[in-house]
């Protein structure tokens, strides 16, 4: 079976409630094929692995599916390989790779994607499904074994991407920070995905889903713009 995914930038979106905005795309992604997600809270740091884990359990609920935590589970491991559906949240990136490298998942996690059990990940979650989690907006406030992640897609994704630069603030905007990755970087193409936005993924075919366009970045190459409904499929082949 093919992996499918859905990817996206953010959990909370102005003008919505939590995963609002992304209610319709999730219940397509699922359809009546599942029942019972497991999920991963490992990127919660000022929220506990209980609460996190209850907050989505509402909200999939509310869409029809029941949630059952990792953290639940006493081999880790064994929970993944039984999945049906692997949804895993947002937070920090850093603390949620390494967890994934401390409990021995990256690979169990791998292998259920790979051969066909649908992934939904948010921010964090959607950062981890990339070569390595290098282009996250994150401060690494703890060190992972490697910086390398899920590999499950060819390219690098920015979430929470904005153009916006603050008035008066001297830092480097997200589009500096994207640059600098790729004069490190020079073979691989950067996802610039604004909130809101969300990518639906197989093995096949990419398509950005919402109402923003994303921007996808390639050193010396000239910044483009997609908008929904752009054939994007290049950037998984």
């Amino acid at each position: 079976m093919p992996k499918k995914m859905l990817l996206l930038s953010n959990s909370t979106t102005f003008g919505y409630g939590w995963l609002e905005h992304a209610e319709k795309d999730i219940i397509e992604f699922f359809s009546n094929d599942i029942s019972e997600i497991l999920f991963i809270p490992f990127a919660g740091v000022t929220v506990s692995y209980n609460d996190y884990t209850e907050k989505t359990r509402t909200k999939f609920a509310q869409l029809g599916y029941q949630i059952k935590s990792i953290d639940e589970y006493d081999d880790y491991k064994q929970a993944v390989l039984e999945s049906k559906a692997i949804a895993v949240g947002g937070g920090n990136t850093f603390a949620l790779l390494k967890a994934l490298y401390d409990f021995d998942l990256i690979n169990a996690i791998k292998n259920k994607v790979v051969t066909g059990t649908p992934y939904i990940g948010w921010s964090a979650g959607s950062n981890m499904v990339c070569p390595t989690i290098k282009t996250t907006n994150d401060m690494p406030i703890t060190e992972p074994k490697s910086f390398k992640a899920l590999n499950l897609i060819p390219f690098q994704i920015n979430p929470h991407y904005t153009e916006g630069i603050i008035p008066n603030h001297n830092g480097e905007s997200r589009e500096q920070r994207i640059l600098e990755f790729l004069e490190a970087n020079k073979d691989i193409y950067v996802v610039g995905l604004r909130e809101g936005s969300t990518l639906s993924c197989t093995d096949k075919t990419l398509k950005l889903l919402g109402d923003k366009p994303m921007r996808v970045f390639k050193y010396n190459k000239e910044t483009i713009e997609f908008n929904p409904g752009d054939n994007i499929d290049y950037l998984i082949k």
